[in-house]
């Protein structure tokens, strides 16, 4: 790696090592040493943008949420509400085969019991998500496909917990390409959970 990057792609370059490395190994045993080693620099040199190993987990966290919730905004726009809700399943299902690390990381932060920044924004990024489900389910609700009768929040935690289910059995597999593989047929479920019914 250059050692001439600007602070802010070395930044970007310190956040996909530690996903990277976060793919292959546990995440709790990343060290900072670790991180440098594969970028190819001194430890020292990685200090001068991130003075701690956590101000690094919460630049990762801060750069997933960013570019997941772009990613499922995207997949939802001009969409109906039972189409969008699949575009973003299966966009999100393709964001995990693609980074395998970020489950890893996304789970071990919201398993630590203490608070910290990159649980705060893990916490933010799982409540936007759900936020921004609800707004898609409601409209749905109001006469565009989805049963009226469903309650919002339910059908979100719904959505996020068969994401969450198919990601851990790809983790339990070794395999995040798994998610890909059986998002479609785990959306029809849920898809025939929250359609109107004829």
């Amino acid at each position: 790696m250059s050692s001439y990057l600007r602070a802010d792609e070395r930044r970007a370059a310190t956040v996909e090592s530690l996903l990277a490395l976060a793919a292959e190994q546990n995440p709790s045993d990343i060290t900072t040493t670790a991180i440098a080693r594969r970028m190819g620099l001194t430890q020292g040199a990685l200090f001068k943008h991130f003075p701690t190993r956590e101000a690094i987990v919460e630049a990762v966290m801060a750069s997933v949420e960013e570019r997941l919730m772009a990613l499922l905004e995207a997949a939802a726009e001009g969409r109906r509400p039972v189409q969008a809700l699949e575009a973003m399943f299966l966009a999100h299902a393709a964001f995990v085969a693609d980074h395998p690390g970020v489950p890893r990381l996304l789970f071990g932060e919201l398993q630590r019991a203490e608070p910290t920044g990159p649980k705060r924004i893990a916490q933010a990024l799982l409540a936007r998500y759900a936020q921004l489900l609800v707004r898609v389910i409601d409209r749905g609700r109001s006469g565009d496909g989805i049963d009226p009768a469903l309650a919002s929040d339910e059908a979100a935690a719904l959505f996020i917990g068969t994401l969450q289910g198919l990601v851990m059995q790809a983790l339990l597999a070794g395999s995040a390409e798994r998610v890909r593989e059986r998002a479609p047929t785990a959306f029809a479920l849920y898809r025939r959970a929250i359609e109107v019914r004829p």
